[in-house]
């Protein structure tokens, strides 16, 4: 994604924030980076990124009181709104509470460590998408499969495919992230959400439902990667 858009990373850990940073500018992405909330604040104000991918856990503030300071910074002289600007948490507190509060603060999305680099990667190009950084949700395609988010449409080599609301989740996943073997885990957790505490074979039940709806024309565009997961991808040649 060769797009320039800016990225703040801030986090009081020199190994992930080297490392969060280099992925990033490989992705195409422009990253500034902070070590502490006040720097954090200060480089969102003279600067105003994109996104912020923000720790909660740092040692001038928590997260939770950076994303409220950012709230309320007025714009600096050059223009740019900090106040708007997306804030994506990253962190190692994963109780039920700290994602609620951290959402409720005004948070666009919250991933715990450790994490999937890749999955790291939709989710910044979802909230860029959410915020009207990036195009919204267009027609996502793969092969002749057609998916259509906004008006919960699919087609297969121009035929409709009639989808549940779950089965259409599915899908959506699946192709937001085409070419990329995805979990049972992320899955699970994005398509059931965090709710879900069943067994995980309910993802193979509705992955065979999809293939008997969206994939019995033309050749196989989902596919089983045993003992890791699944991929939705185009057929090799």
């Amino acid at each position: 994604m060769d797009d320039g858009h800016r990225l703040l990373v801030v986090d009081d850990e020199p190994v992930v924030r080297e490392l969060l940073s280099a992925t990033l500018r490989f992705a195409g992405y422009t990253v500034g980076s902070a070590a502490t909330g006040a720097e954090a604040l200060e480089a969102a104000w003279h600067e105003p990124p994109d996104l912020v991918l923000l720790d909660v856990m740092l040692p001038d503030m928590d997260g939770f009181e950076v994303i409220r300071r950012l709230r309320e910074l007025p714009g600096p002289p050059g223009g740019g709104r900090p106040g708007q600007v997306p804030v994506l948490f990253l962190t190692a507190r994963d109780a039920a509470q700290d994602k609620v509060n951290g959402l409720r603060l005004g948070g666009d999305d919250y991933v715990t460590k450790p994490f999937d680099l890749r999955e790291l990667l939709a989710r910044i190009e979802a909230v860029l998408r959410r915020s009207g950084v990036l195009p919204d949700d267009r027609t996502l395609r793969v092969g002749d499969l057609e998916v259509e988010p906004d008006g919960h449409r699919v087609t297969r080599a121009g035929r409709s495919v009639r989808l549940s609301p779950t089965e259409f989740r599915l899908l959506h996943y699946l192709i937001l992230n085409a070419g990329k073997v995805v979990s049972k885990a992320q899955i699970l957790e994005h398509v059931w959400r965090y709710d879900f505490a069943g067994d995980s074979s309910i993802v193979d039940t509705y992955v065979s439902y999809l293939r008997r709806k969206a994939d019995t024309v033309g050749p196989k565009l989902i596919h089983t990667v045993h003992g890791v997961g699944y991929v939705l991808r185009e057929p090799r040649p």
